[in-house]
Parts: structure tokens; sequence; C-alpha cells
């Protein structure tokens, strides 16, 4: 094993500060040095806790295995992973640890493999990433520096055709992919990399503009710390264009046009981003109320609103489910007659048990039996694709459930090709549509406001630990929100179509 370097003591790096490094430079020197300016961002909270249940399953699945404990720092982990080496182990080791020219790492599982070892660097994709190749080049290059013979190194992701049979069998959740020979030529510049990054740690924090590289292949917590030394961006970029919104920026960059109301009209030749170009720099808002009334007329009454919240763990939880398989643990459901009555009917599981079966009766005692003409969600293939799961998990209730499946039609196109208000921001998100028409039921100051927190409210909610009151309020949080949802349906399509109230 390598000594301690002194500079690397000072400014200690990693595996995620090299990646940090070559994202850019900035971020790296902000998280040694101004650490306290990275703004919270609980979804990358949770994908990192995530993260950590599949790395523990990973290492449960390799019978024989010693894990490496960093409980009196990483230093104690280095010298026990050293000790392990040396006495001859032969078994596999969890969370090995090693140091080389200041760069400490932690190998997930290494297992001996012919005179050598195998690396393995678990991820929680299902497949392997550009930057897990850079990942897996640090780890082959401070193991190798540190006397390893190293034979093989693999990512080791999540393989999405898995499908859970027995509950607690994940044997075959897993495959590897291996990257030795293709990570060797990166390995080799791997200490010029982190004498560069010293290098950097060692002076002032670097000036560097924001741009595409502040979200690939992670989203920056550092961003409102740069733009705040940067000139005001304009108030209506046209990188907000939706799809191609960024190459179509940097193309007018080029020519020293940033704002899209500077665009001159016409000159889009995208029929969508020339209206949205229209709509921004006039302030007139873009909506065809007769072509919605058209698009909509042989939507059957009563009309149903539907929208379901769903849980897609990495991990499949559930018998027959498959790795982020989007399961529903909740729906909102608003009745609306066609003389305006307007009724609400809700189903929510927060148990950590399988909702499916519950949430297909409650489903179809709601909608089925044609009890309700078209079913309206907002981006419908979501809704679909739950419904017709559901279906699969609960044969009995197949027939009645693809029939409410096939009754399923989406308002997100009609808004699409008929409504434009400049403040969407080049987004057709029912989050950004509803504001423009009823300001007053917008998301803001709900408790859960996206997918995303619904989510996590619902991973809350069935953790042993969590009180019966918070489980109470998250109950009522999920609710409120999921409610939010098809309400703003309703209203949406009514102003659409030209109703008021």
């Amino acid at each position: 094993m390598a000594a301690d370097h002194p500079e690397g003591r000072r400014f200690g790096l990693s595996k995620s500060r090299v990646t940090a490094f070559e994202q850019c430079h900035r971020r790296l020197w902000l998280m040694v040095h101004r650490p306290d300016l990275a703004a919270v961002d609980e979804a990358a909270q949770a994908r990192i806790e995530a993260g950590h249940e599949v790395g523990e399953l990973a290492c449960s699945l390799v019978p024989g295995g010693v894990m490496v404990e960093a409980t009196d720092g990483l230093a104690s982990a280095a010298r026990r992973t050293r000790e392990l080496l040396e006495a001859g182990w032969s078994g596999p080791i969890f969370e090995a640890t090693f140091e080389h020219d200041g760069v400490l790492v932690r190998v997930d599982v290494l297992t001996p493999s012919g005179d050598g070892w195998a690396i393995a660097e678990v991820k929680s994709t299902t497949g392997v990433k550009d930057y897990h190749l850079g990942d897996l080049a640090t780890q082959v290059w401070v193991s190798s520096m540190s006397g390893l013979n190293v034979t093989s190194a693999a990512i080791r992701h999540i393989d999405n055709s898995f499908r859970l049979e027995r509950e607690g069998d994940y044997v075959g959740l897993f495959c590897d992919v291996e990257l030795l020979p293709a990570v060797s030529e990166t390995v080799a510049g791997r200490a010029n990399v982190v004498a560069a990054a010293r290098e950097l740690l060692a002076r002032p924090e670097p000036r560097i503009s924001r741009g595409t590289h502040c979200s690939k292949p992670f989203e920056c917590g550092f961003a409102r710390h740069c733009a705040a030394s940067e000139p005001p961006a304009p108030e209506w970029p046209v990188a907000l264009l939706p799809r191609t919104g960024k190459t179509v920026a940097e193309a007018w960059a080029a020519q020293g046009i940033f704002d899209l109301t500077e665009v001159p009209p016409g000159a889009l030749t995208n029929a969508t981003h020339e209206r949205i170009r229209e709509v921004t720099a006039t302030g007139r808002t873009w909506h065809d109320v007769d072509a919605v009334v058209a698009a909509t007329k042989g939507w059957a009454w009563p009309r149903a609103y539907l929208d379901f919240e769903t849980i897609g763990p990495a991990i499949p939880r559930w018998i027959g489910t498959s790795p982020f398989q989007q399961t529903p643990f909740q729906f909102s459901c608003h009745v609306e007659t066609e003389a305006g009555d307007l009724t609400h009917s809700a189903f929510l599981w927060l148990e950590p048990s399988d909702p499916r079966r519950a949430c297909a009766e409650a489903l179809v005692s709601l909608l089925g039996q044609e009890r309700v003409g078209a079913i309206i969600a907002y981006n419908a293939d979501v809704e679909r694709r739950c419904v017709r799961g559901l279906a699969e998990a609960c044969p009995d209730l197949a027939p009645e459930l693809e029939v409410i499946a096939g009754r399923i039609v989406d308002l997100l196109p009609i808004a699409r090709a008929h409504y434009y208000h400049r403040d969407q921001r080049g987004s057709w998100s029912i989050k950004k549509v509803l504001p423009t028409v009823a300001p007053e039921l917008a998301y803001d100051g709900l408790e859960v406001g996206d997918g995303d927190a619904a989510q996590q409210a619902w991973l809350e909610a069935v953790r042993p630990e969590t009180t019966e009151a918070r489980r109470a309020d998250i109950r009522t949080a999920l609710e409120v929100y999921c409610e939010r949802d098809t309400e703003a349906m309703v209203v949406l399509l009514r102003r659409l179509t030209g109703v008021v109230g």
C-alpha cells in the first residue's frame, strides 16, 4: 500500500471528486472549499439512499464475503483491507478500501479472479453510462497502484429483464459488463487528472460559466452560486424552446442573440418553436377554442378525470414486478356530468404490502361496467400502462381493466396543439399550464408538489419507524396533491373549451 500523500491529506480526493472534476473544475473546487454553498437536493439524496440499498443487496448475493467497515474512518478501512490481503484472504471483500497519491476509493465488490482480483462497481442503473467508465478507471488506477493485481473490472448493473418470482429471491437481478480493456487508456491518464485536480484545489476559485456541463452527468448543486457571478440571464432565453432548444440556442448565440424575443419573426423553421417565439414576443396567448371543442366533442359523458401516483423501486418489492416498474399506490378521480356536476373519489395505499389488488378493485368499482364515458388523463400513456399493469397482476379483473384502459383519452396533445401562454416557458407540463388559466390552483405551497415528492412521501410512510401522526400527515399531503392533479384537468379542459367557472 502507498503511504499517505501530504497533499492528499490536505485536499482528499475520491472517486466522486474525480468525477466532479471531470464534469466541471469549479464544481470540485466548491465541493472541497465551499460545500455550504450547495443547494439541498432531496431527490439526489433519495437516489443516493436507493444506491446504498442496491449496493447492500449486491453484496448479499455474493456468499462468503467480508465487509470492510469504516466506523473508525476510511484510514482504518484501508488498513483493514491491507491486513486482509497480506494475511492471504481468498474470499470476496466488500468495500475494500485503497489509497494512492491522495486518492481514496472503496471497491463495492472485490472477488478473487485467477491469480488476481476482480473489481465490480455496483450501479443502480439498467445499463452502463458514460460516466461509469471514469468511475471504474479511478477504482482500477488506485487499487492497481496500491499493489493489487486487477485481472477484471466490471460495472455490475441491474438487469431490467429480471422479474421477482419468489419473495426475497434476487438471484439474477444484476449482470456484469467487463470493461477492463475499455478503461485501460483512461487508467493510464489518471495520474495526470489527479495532479491537475490537486493543482486546481490549491488555487483560488475558478471562474467557469454555466452551460450544458451543469447537468451532465449530474445536476450541480452550485448552479445558483455560479449564476450570481454572471451577468443576468435573458428573461426569455432561446433555450426554453422544447426538445431541441439548447441546440437552437447555441446556433443563435453564435450570432449574438440570446433572448427569444430578439429572434427575427419567421426565422425558426419548427412551427411549434415559431409559435412559442411569437407568443413570447407579443405576450398574446395562443388559444384556438374552436379546435379544442372539435377535438374533444367525441369524449362521452359523464367524463372521468384520472391520475395515478406510482412507486418504481430499483429493487422489485412485490411478486411479478421488475426493476423500476411503476406500480400505482394512489389515484384520484373526478367525475363530471354534462350539466357540470362534479364528484371526487380517491384511493391511497400506505402499507408496505403490494397495493395492486386493492387499487385494481377500487378502480373497477369506480369506473368499471362502463359507469363513465371518456376517461381523461394528462400524458395518458402513464395511466394506460398503470391500468394494464393492474390487469396483468389481477387476471380475474383484466377484462374490465382493459375496457377502462381502452377508454382513456389524452388531454396533453390537445393543450400542446391548441394552447400556449408564454409563462409556460416552453413546457406543457400541467404544472406549467395550470397557473396560466387558474393561478389559484397552482402547486406552490403543497407539502407534496410533484411525482418524485409523492414517491418519497410513500417510502417514508411505509417505514416501520414512521409514527402514526407523521403517517397521517403524509396521507393528507398525498391526498391533497393527487386531487389537485385531477381538479387541474377539469379546470383546464373547461377553460380550453371556453367554459368559464
